[in-house]
């Protein structure tokens, strides 16, 4: 076979449409939504490189419209996870051994047409209706993410596969990057697409076999992601969708020895049970397993006296609200001066009075549903012990309804008490909790917010003063994995900020970076001596 020293070609962050007025990209996302809306999928699992029915059928309901039906799905069982794994352990050979050249060029014709008019807008409307999602939203996820997490994973595949050993006199050192042995598990959330796919497709880049499970509330634009794999040329059993119960697919893939990875996203509790159940099978496995997961977070705002009120506002606003609040990043807990409490609490209250709500296809809509009647029955509690509580106020929304589809208005709580539940607790919503700390108090009110959370994940600092911009980035070292000075929390980019927290927010592998592509791989060192010595003695026996 012919070979060669490949250069790929060098990626970009997909440009992110603005879907304006009068643009053209508007015109077709609202077209892609009719046509979505106007028939119903019935969606199969997808193992083995063949769709699975078991016309055991399930409801898809956009979360702002429950009463309209999307489609349904299949639900499977505990033998079609086990189908899943034979066809992910079936296709291995043939594809860990397929040119790394030309796997990289199946993502990259799958990041072409998700660029694409063919793709862009069925993904983003896929993910706006199912997820309820507004039009910029989806975009920065579905399209751009998604397509900057296929190109960029290319790229950082063949920096990995340069990093080389040094060579010695006469000697040829060198490390080739094997996948793992076995097949990886990846179990995907409901609020990034970008996630979705990703999670499956980075260990496949890599040279692995996936059994993929997506959240049960994003499978209607997971079924979008498993057409564009195939279109793009995936051979058949590389990844295999499946849509069972968490414990059913568990029990499965935890209990085989040939598993050799998890690639996660979700909860913290479900990451430990996981972690736990696979720590007590070690014996029946052939490797250690590789344990590759992003959990939750408490997000923070940290502002000191010298901050910009306006663009602290601001940070607030988007931080906390954009997606209502159901990014693992979202703007959860703020430290306000009480010098700045007055301008920032004006603003913040008249951008929120200016928010519009309402379905996705009235794209003047900035706040859209929560996912689903457990999470907006799970958010609602934690307002409604708000407006109980003697150390909290509700400054800004607090109000539900559920009747025509999950919607809760963006709420403010002012606590009194910085260790308050809702300055600790994550909701996963639209839901802001604020504690307004002594002017004079900013080292203390930084020590409390770093010793307040289990979580770890995304925080900022707003601040004019570079002493206390210093001071903050160094007490809270580890509250964060991704930190920002004079920015929202939110919003990692490709490339530019790998994603990823410690402590109870996951393992910090960060996605958007060859850290993470490692993780997949098992490499092997190979020494080739061209003149192995033919004498065992060395000089230090001879006596002179």
């Amino acid at each position: 076979m012919p070979k060669g020293i490949y250069e790929v070609p060098y990626p970009n962050n997909e440009p992110v449409y603005s879907y304006a007025p009068g643009s053209i990209e508007r015109k077709l996302l609202k077209q892609a939504l009719k046509e979505a809306k106007s028939k119903e999928r019935k969606i199969p699992m997808f193992i083995g490189g063949k769709n699975v029915r078991t016309n055991d059928l399930h409801e898809l309901n956009p979360p702002h419209e429950i009463h309209h039906t999307l489609g349904f799905y299949h639900k499977g069982e505990a033998k079609h996870v086990q189908q899943a794994i034979d066809a992910a352990l079936a296709a291995k050979a043939d594809w860990e051994n397929m040119p790394w050249e030309h796997r990289a060029s199946i993502f990259l014709k799958a990041a072409e047409l998700l660029s694409s008019p063919r793709y862009r807008y069925k993904m983003n409307a896929a993910t706006m209706l199912g997820q309820s999602k507004n039009a910029y939203q989806a975009e920065i996820d579905s399209a751009c993410e998604f397509a900057d997490f296929l190109r960029f994973n290319v790229q950082f595949m063949t920096e990995l596969y340069a990093m080389q050993p040094d060579p010695g006199v006469g000697i040829w050192n060198r490390l080739e990057y094997r996948p793992l042995e076995g097949f990886v598990f990846a179990v995907t959330p409901f609020n990034f697409t970008a996630i979705a796919g990703n999670l499956p497709a980075a260990p496949a880049l890599m040279g692995n076999t996936i059994v993929w499970k997506p959240s049960n509330t994003q499978i209607y634009s997971a079924a979008v992601i498993m057409d564009l794999f195939k279109e793009a040329g995936l051979p058949d059993g590389v990844i295999n969708l499946i849509f069972t119960d968490g414990p059913v697919a568990g029990n499965e893939v935890f209990n085989h020895p040939d598993f050799a990875g998890l690639h996660f996203t979700g909860s913290t509790g479900t990451f430990n049970y996981m972690w736990k159940i696979i720590g007590q099978n070690l014996p029946m496995y052939k490797g250690y397993p590789r344990i590759v997961g992003e959990t939750g977070g408490k997000d923070f705002v940290m502002a000191h006296p010298s901050a910009d009120p306006m663009a602290l506002a601001t940070a607030l606003s988007r931080g906390a609200f954009e997606y209502q609040g159901q990014k693992c990043s979202a703007a959860s807990r703020a430290y306000i001066p009480e010098n700045l409490w007055k301008k920032v609490e004006k603003k913040l209250l008249e951008d929120i009075e200016s928010f519009k709500m309402g379905g996705v296809e009235d794209f003047s809509n900035f706040i859209n549903a929560v996912i689903d009647e457990k999470s907006f029955d799970n958010i609602a509690a934690h307002i409604d012990k708000a407006k109980r509580s003697r150390k909290a106020k509700i400054i800004a929304g607090g109000k539900y309804d559920k009747s025509e589809g999950y919607f809760i208005n963006p709420t403010v709580i002012q606590a009194s008490d910085p260790q308050y539940s809702t300055m600790c607790e994550e909701i996963f919503g639209p839901v802001l909790s604020i504690y307004v700390y002594p002017e004079k108090q900013y080292e203390q009110t930084l020590k409390i917010l770093n010793e307040t959370s289990d979580y770890a994940l995304t925080g900022s600092i707003f601040s004019q003063d570079r002493n206390a911009i210093v001071l903050a980035t160094k007490m809270l070292t580890h509250s964060a994995g991704n930190f920002y000075i004079n920015d929202k929390p939110t919003g990692a980019v490709v490339n530019q900020q790998p994603f990823g927290g410690a402590r109870a927010s996951g393992t910090n592998d960060k996605a958007g970076s060859m850290l993470n592509l490692v993780r997949w791989v098992s490499p092997r060192t190979i020494k080739e001596n061209f003149n192995p010595p033919t004498d065992y003695r060395y000089p230090f026996l001879e006596e002179s």
